[in-house]
């Protein structure tokens, strides 16, 4: 068994598309729109098979969760990069262009290299070595 996409609500559809494909290296696949509802969404592939949803649609209410603080639900997810050089320079691309690193590049408690970046959505996104 494994799990076969996680989706994520975003109030931008294309800036978040842009987002995971400019810097994650996602392939998106045509926008897929339902006229009925104004649904939107792309589903996005990465090379080792795993897909992210991005959904838009109006009326979707904004979370009260903080990416200050940690709370119940999910919290984040995780892209393997390769090793820490990777990791280094992607929070630095990211970090000059404008995006927010909630934690630099460090090792964890439990041997990760890892740091933490906002993604547009203000959605924390691990880079791990």
């Amino acid at each position: 068994m494994r799990i076969e996409h996680v989706a994520l609500w975003t109030c931008d559809l294309e800036r978040s598309r842009a987002f995971y494909v400019t810097y994650l290296g996602g392939t998106a696949n045509d926008k897929y729109t339902n006229p009925r509802t104004g649904f939107e969404s792309y589903f996005l592939h990465f090379d080792d098979g795993a897909r992210l949803e991005l959904m838009q649609m109006h009326g979707i209410v904004e979370s009260a969760h903080s990416p200050e603080q940690q709370s119940l639900g999910w919290i984040h997810v995780a892209f393997k990069l390769g090793d820490r050089s990777a990791v280094d320079a992607l929070t630095e691309r990211l970090r000059a262009d404008g995006f927010r690193v909630a934690s630099a590049p460090r090792v964890t408690g439990d041997g990760y290299y890892e740091s933490v970046v906002l993604d547009p959505d203000g959605n924390r996104v691990e880079l791990v070595a």
